[in-house]
This record gives structure tokens, sequence and C-alpha cells, in this order.
């Protein structure tokens, strides 16, 4: 292999080396502790609305490297309607409907002026985030509100006794998770050489199958992994479906239809997207309120991991959700990022957080790395765009 390929190798990798790296790091620093079946699961669990909400702020940054400063107040304001709603006995499955309804309705409220007024998306977020942080403290008056209704805490939730009924009733292993670990891999496998194989028949350029397939083994490998680790504590995280869930439907839309084609266009260059006959103004608009709804499911998500909304939650998700955006490869410039690669960053954050945590490092010092990894992350794309440029 030259020199040339394996820049473009590294290149095109950078997050994916940097997540096994760091996690090589702090399985060393840990004894192995960051590995343990429980640690993995509480990534899952304890990340789950940073995998939601970086989801929706890439479609934000695809246009052009906007952001949505308000979604940690919308979070808390979302979580903080379900809660009061659920204590006065409203049945559940409403509640979660009345709080998604409320997201996308904010989300859409804030698209509004930055698609058709053209008021900047950092100024209309910003607002966002001290109007939706300030109702939230007027709804509850400062106090805490508890949550509970054990079924929307059940399948909504991140805490003990929120994962999947084992169908298969496994004694020292959870079996489900094994044969849906297996069959999701199964699945990757036969996706990843069909979409060779067709971008061949139509004459696309295409990777040679060998490198189809080791890249495919490659993370087949790493699935069975997570996926014994998984089996090996109390089975699939009731959290990691409803991620799961996002992220097929997101990989989906960002990669297969028009809407998400249009936000590359717009990102890469509004002038002659808008000039071809898109109407940018949508984009815009589907892109803000979209963010909407996926931060009232992390609304949803939070409060039942929590048990509780409180004035103060949602704090710093946008950061973190920005942040993972910008280190899974997603460009400060708009028109590039994929949500795999929103996933990998998020992933990595959440391995620092904890990997630290275990290591009983400071948490003013966890905000320190966790911005110079940020700030690393951003110097990378912009120093990749000047050498390309």
């Amino acid at each position: 292999m030259t020199k040339t390929k394996i820049l473009k190798f590294v290149q095109k990798y950078t997050m994916i080396i940097a997540l096994v790296l760091v996690t090589a790091f702090f399985a060393w620093q840990t004894g192995g502790k960051i590995l343990l079946p429980q640690n993995i699961t509480n990534i899952i669990s304890q990340n789950a609305y940073v995998f939601v909400l970086a989801t929706g702020m890439l479609c934000c940054i695809l246009t052009g490297g906007n952001i949505d400063l308000s979604v940690g107040s919308v979070v808390c304001f979302v979580g903080t309607i379900g809660a009061v709603l659920m204590k006065k006995d409203l049945n559940m499955w409403l509640a979660v409907l009345i709080m998604l309804l409320v997201g996308l309705l904010i989300g859409a409220w804030q698209a509004f002026w930055i698609a058709y007024v053209k008021v900047p998306p950092f100024i209309t977020t910003l607002a966002g985030m001290l109007v939706f942080r300030g109702l939230s403290n007027v709804v509850l008056q400062g106090k805490t509100v508890a949550v509970t209704n054990a079924a929307f805490v059940k399948i909504f939730g991140g805490g003990a006794n929120c994962y999947v009924p084992d169908l298969f009733h496994g004694e020292n292993i959870n079996i489900l998770c094994i044969v849906v670990g297996v069959l999701a891999c199964l699945v990757y496998l036969v996706l990843a050489f069909r979409a060779n194989i067709a971008r061949r028949k139509a004459g696309l350029e295409a990777d040679p199958l060998y490198k189809v397939a080791v890249k495919a083994l490659v993370i087949v490998a790493v699935g069975v992994f997570f996926t014994i680790r998984l089996a090996q504590y109390k089975g699939l995280p009731m959290a990691l479906i409803w991620v799961v869930s996002v992220i097929a439907i997101y990989t989906y839309i960002t990669s297969k239809t028009t809407i998400g084609r249009h936000l590359y266009a717009v990102g890469g260059n509004e002038t002659a997207t808008r000039l071809s006959g898109i109407n940018t103004k949508r984009v815009y608009f589907f892109a803000y309120a979209n963010m909407g709804l996926l931060a009232g499911l992390a609304g949803i998500l939070t409060i039942a991991r929590l048990t509780s909304a409180q004035p103060t939650y949602g704090q710093n998700y946008e950061m973190d959700a920005i942040g993972s955006c910008f280190i899974g490869g997603a460009s400060a410039y708009g028109g590039v990022g994929t949500v795999p690669g929103v996933i990998i960053g998020a992933l990595l954050m959440g391995v620092i957080n904890i990997g630290m945590s275990i290591m009983g490092v400071d948490a003013n010092y966890q905000k320190v790395v966790k911005g110079l990894v940020l700030l690393a992350a951003v110097i990378f794309d912009v120093v990749s765009k000047k050498k390309n440029g």
C-alpha cells in the first residue's frame, strides 16, 4: 500500500481509528473495566439522548453549518409537559403523542422564522433556548415532578428493569439478544454486498469486493463482540431499540430520499441549489421542524430514564449533539456528514465520558478533554478543506 493510499485510508476512517484507540486506551487504564457488559450497556442507555439529538442536529448542520442551540431547553420543556400530564393520570400513549407534537410544533415555530423570515438560526435558536428553559421553570415552579408510570419508564427508560424480555429464557446469557445481533449482522452483510453489486451494474465507481468483505467482517466482528457483551448482562436495553430505530430511519432519509439529497445540496451551494429549482426554504423548514420532533423524543427518553422532570434537565445537551456531529465528520461548512459518522462521534464522546468517570477524573477536567476533542475535530475538518481546496 502506497503512502498516498495510507493517507486516504486514515483520512476516510479517522474517527473509527480514533474510537478504537480511545477505547483501547481506557481499557488499558481501567484494567478492562470499560469493556465490562454493564459499562457497555451504560454507554448506550446514558447517551441515548445524544444519539437522537445528534441525528437531528446533523440535518441542521448539513444545510450550511447551522446549529440548533435550543434542543436542551426543548428536551426539558417537552419532558416537563409529559411529566405533568402523566401526574394527572393522562393515558401514557396520549401523553407521548402530545410530547412529540409539542416538540414538532416548537421545531416548526423556529423553522418558520429561519426558513421564511430569514432570521439567522443562531439567533432564533438562542432565543428558543432562553424561552423554553424559562417556560419549563414556570410550569414546574422550580420543583421536581416524579414520573411514576411504570409502563412508560419500562418502554422508554434506561434503568435497571428497562430491557427487552428474553423470550427464550436463557439462564446465564440473553439468547434473544444473541439472535437479534446475529440477524442484524446478516442483514448488514447482505445490504453491503448488494449495494456494491448494484453500483457495479449501474456502471458507477465501486470498491473491490475484497475491500467490501474486509470492511464488512470488521464491522460484523465488532457487532458480535458488543452483542455478546450485552447478552452477558441483561440483554437489549429499551433505549437501544429507540436509538437503532432513529438511526435506521434517518440513515435512509439522508442517503435514499429526495429531501436528504436536498439537505446536502443546500449545504454544498445554496445559491446553485435554489437556481436549479429546489425550494430551499422547505429544506430549512424540514431540518428545524425535524430537530424539534427528535428533541421531543429525547425529552421522552430523558424523563423515562431519570423517572422525573426537573427545570435543570437538558443542560448542555445541545453541546453534546453538536460535538458528536463535528467529531463524527460533519463539516463546519455544511454539505458533508453521515448518520453513521455522527453515531461514531457520539460513541466516542460516550466512551470518553464513562472512561474518565471510571478513572475518577474530575468533572471539570472531563469538560476540558471534551472541548479539546471537539476543537481537534473541527481543526482537522478545516485543514482538510484547505488541502483539498
